[in-house]
């Protein structure tokens, strides 16, 4: 029986994190910096963005999961999310935040990293290939990796596998090198996110190690990026890193990176940084198909020790269609739902005890996240959308990601509007109309890119959009 309930959950996570990490670096990392919530067995670690949140996975992630179980009285898994309203209040009240901390203490945070080992990352790649749900929407991006861990640079160099969140990219990536480590082991092989990247690179420029950092990346046999879609309009770290990569390449070694877009839609990405990542095996990961989910769910339930019934398994299946993350949730609330109840795990608990997800799956996308995917389709940036500027692109993709944003979530015109820019109600209203009139006559929709014009019927644009945002299409 859980021993905290949801609505003190977050308060005696802060009382206890503040004694296992001392004031000053709770101060820094977690005060005004954090937000915990429980959710569906999961708890969410809120962070202001995705510096903050690396850090502090890296270096308090277990602190975490150790102090969230003796809190909610039971194992914990945990995840990190960015939560604006963090920003925000970051920015107000918090001026000497971690990422300036970083940057006017770049020899301490450099002792720091070094210390605990993680100056340059290093990540455990804990995924293999053996514990991957092979399925049809898979079998493309697994048999290429496959081949990649058993032959590097044989074949698929780079290799750049893309898809929405929560479909397998991550452990895909990871497995490649969990493999070259364990059977291949006198090649070097790194694995590392984007964002650690750039972090490294950073640092090892304000401390002068720019020589060792280079040498550290480009004398390996195998360099695995994850997220590589974090290079973004970092133009620094994409010059950086197109020499690393061309370094590596011309030595006849591999490359392997993992996107949450194709690179032809990551915004704000080099032409040469394009070229290069086009010019080997580009594969995408698709959400998984039924048969795939059921045995996803089976897999995990046996790790986890429980002999669920087939039907039940089935039930969260075909609740649960968008990714492997909302699947896996939704059977660590069911289990914790029969714990709390004290009842046996049947078809009938499931649809009692996942009777809040069936009326959030369809509603689970966030503006932020419209935003997001539309802004990197039409390669622009959040702050376009938010501008008064009618330029041919902006106009359509404010268009667009205001009707995915009425189509997908709970928000009012009003609501919509203001978080988009301050518009008005009826600038939303009337884009969502005239998408909607576009839709029914099946128009053409043209815009302006960095690649030059780019022609799509409306239709196809949404039903693209809809799926990276891992939502069923309704434009179909």
């Amino acid at each position: 029986m859980l021993r905290a309930h949801a609505e003190n959950f977050a308060s005696d996570m802060m009382q206890r994190l503040a004694d296992e990490v001392g004031p000053q670096r709770f101060k820094i990392w977690f005060k005004g910096a954090t937000s915990f919530a429980l959710t569906d067995g999961i708890v969410n670690v809120g962070v202001p963005n995705q510096f903050v949140g690396g850090w502090i996975e890296r270096h308090f992630a277990d602190t975490i999961r150790k102090t969230a179980a003796d809190v909610a009285g039971g194992p914990m898994e945990v995840a990190f999310s960015i939560d604006p309203s963090l920003a925000r209040q970051l920015r107000k009240k918090q001026p000497d935040s971690q990422m300036e901390y970083a940057s006017n203490n770049p020899e301490r945070v450099a002792r720091e990293m070094k210390r605990s080992g993680t100056q340059p990352p290093v990540t455990l790649c804990k995924y293999t290939f053996d514990d991957f749900v092979v399925g049809v929407s898979n079998r493309l991006a697994y048999s290429t990796a496959l081949s990649v861990a058993e032959q590097p640079a044989a074949q698929f160099s780079p290799l750049f596998i893309h898809g929405a969140c929560g479909l397998g990219k991550t452990h895909l990536v990871q497995a490649i090198c969990h493999k070259i480590q364990t059977d291949r082991p006198e090649l070097t092989s790194r694995y590392l996110s984007g964002e650690d990247f750039t972090n490294h690179f950073v640092f090892s420029t304000k401390s002068g190690e720019v020589d060792k950092f280079r040498n550290h990346y480009r004398n390996v046999d195998v360099l695995v990026i994850d997220d590589v879609h974090f290079f973004s309009n970092k133009r620094g770290t994409q010059q950086e890193f197109l020499h690393t990569f061309n370094a590596i390449d011309a030595a006849g070694r591999q490359v392997v990176m993992a996107s949450d877009a194709h690179p032809k839609m990551i915004s704000h990405l080099s032409e040469n940084l394009v070229s290069r990542f086009v010019s080997g095996m580009v594969v995408k990961i698709d959400p998984p198909d039924y048969q795939t989910r059921v045995e996803v769910l089976q897999r995990r339930a046996a790790k986890m020790g429980r002999d669920i019934p087939a039907p039940v398994l089935e039930y969260i299946a075909e609740l649960c269609d968008a990714n492997i993350r909302e699947l896996e949730g939704a059977l660590l609330k069911l289990l914790m739902f029969a714990q709390v109840n004290q009842k046996p795990i049947t078809r009938s608990l499931a649809v009692q005890g996942l009777r809040d997800l069936i009326q959030r799956t369809a509603k689970v996308v966030r503006l932020s996240d419209i935003e997001t995917v539309v802004a990197i389709y039409f390669g622009l940036t959040q702050a376009d959308l938010h501008t008064s500027r009618k330029s041919r692109t902006i106009a359509l993709a404010r268009s667009i990601a205001m009707h995915l944003a009425r189509t997908h979530t709970d928000m009012s015109f009003p609501e919509i509007g203001r978080f988009m820019g301050n518009k008005n109600h009826s600038t939303v209203l009337l884009a969502c109309r005239r998408i909607g009139r576009q839709l029914e006559a099946d128009s053409r929709v043209r815009w302006l890119t960095g690649r030059g014009e780019q022609e799509r019927r409306v239709r196809e644009v949404l039903s693209e959009l809809e799926e990276q945002l891992g939502r069923p299409t309704a434009a179909a």
